[in-house]
């Protein structure tokens, strides 16, 4: 069995059901299975978005000529920037979640 032991404080948000606080209820079936869902979808984003990555890199390691204006090249680096902040701020996120799934 697992338990997710979330606070709702360390994320900023108020209890979804009130009177509910902190006492451990299960996991609706239903609603499990549509969480599921969801994390697929995370997961094939994700692999879009690496699939992306390795074409942008085999299209910036290639011999092939690439033309920009400096200003299209320092727009293209922010959104680079960008894309590695959100990256990186998922990664967190996720890792703090997958620290508040426990065995019980």
């Amino acid at each position: 069995m697992y338990e997710i032991i979330a606070n709702p404080k360390d994320y900023k948000i108020g209890a979804l059901k009130e009177g509910l606080g902190y006492k451990t209820i299960p996991f609706p079936d239903d609603e499990r299975k549509r969480w599921a869902q969801e994390i697929e979808n995370f997961a094939e984003n994700l692999n879009g978005l690496s699939d992306k990555a390795k074409e942008l890199q085999e299209l910036f390691s290639s011999e092939e000529t690439i033309m920009a204006t400096p200003v299209s090249l320092k727009t293209f680096k922010v959104q680079l920037f960008k894309i590695n902040d959100a990256l990186n701020i998922a990664f967190d996120l996720a890792q703090k979640i997958e620290a508040e799934i426990v065995i019980k």
